[in-house]
């Protein structure tokens, strides 16, 4: 047991390292190397009721608040989880008691920052620059992993004959909202053969993502073969956030560069 521990700690090291690399090429890319990215830089805005003293009625209006550094965004996305792995090498003892009991808080704190900063830079490709809507979009998405904790907190200690599937179903829910109100943009105008190639590849790799985090948990709290153990699962759990996190970031960055 202490051997695997110790093993996954090693492996956070590494994950932490391609995950930290990773953000400081992006960083580079947007500051001095594409200009196109570094240029990219959506306007948020606020919509709200403006009373019109000549019709005698409130009417919408729209402010402009700042420009969004999009390509800087990306990279917090990335460098997010890269302090993550390094607070769980630092916190071992914490992060190895947790494990005992099936329960990794380091886990859902940074998927619920860093994924939600991507959900919200993935919106504003889509045209969502409203900033009620991305505070919306941010909060549920985080929601959602939040629910991921609580499952675990509930579900923590010996292994118990029924499981407590609550949670996993409200997160469920939750974590589909951000994605109706991207649709609802996407496919506006109806002509889906006009959404660019960049469009699809983002929406079919975060929908793939989305679905494998949630199969791992099904497979932890089904024990289906190697998932007995929650320490095989605690490892597919890193090996995907590298591997989605990563083809989705340099997606979505290259994305800012289209049309």
């Amino acid at each position: 047991m202490e051997k695997k521990l110790e093993k996954l700690r090693r492996f956070n090291i590494i994950m932490g390292g391609f995950h930290f690399v990773q953000g400081i090429i992006m960083i580079f890319l947007a500051s001095s190397v594409i200009q196109q990215i570094g240029e990219f830089k959506p306007m948020i805005v606020q919509y709200y009721l403006r009373f019109n003293t000549t019709t005698r009625s409130l009417e919408p209006a729209v402010k402009e608040l700042f420009e969004l550094p999009f390509g800087y965004m990306v990279a917090s996305f990335l460098l997010i989880s890269a302090i993550a792995h390094a607070l769980i090498a630092l916190n071992s003892k914490k992060y190895f008691a947790g494990l005992k009991q099936g329960v990794n808080k380091f886990r859902w704190f940074e998927y619920a920052l860093s994924s939600s900063v991507m959900i919200v830079l993935i919106a504003t490709l889509f045209g969502i620059y409203d900033i009620a809507s991305l505070i919306l979009i941010f909060v549920v998405n985080a929601a959602m992993n939040f629910f991921g904790l609580d499952m675990e907190l509930l579900n923590a200690g010996e292994k118990k004959r029924s499981v407590n599937w609550g949670p996993f179903i409200w997160g469920s829910i939750a974590g589909i909202a951000p994605w109706i109100a991207i649709l609802l943009y996407m496919f506006g105008t109806g002509n889906f053969d006009m959404v660019p190639w960049f469009v699809w590849a983002i929406v079919g790799t975060y929908f793939v993502a989305f679905n494998t985090f949630p199969v791992n948990m099904i497979l932890q709290y089904k024990g289906v073969g190697k998932w007995k153990d929650y320490l095989y699962g605690e490892r597919i759990y890193i090996i995907l956030s590298l591997v989605a996190k990563s083809i989705l970031a340099w997606l979505v960055l290259f994305g800012a560069m289209q049309p």
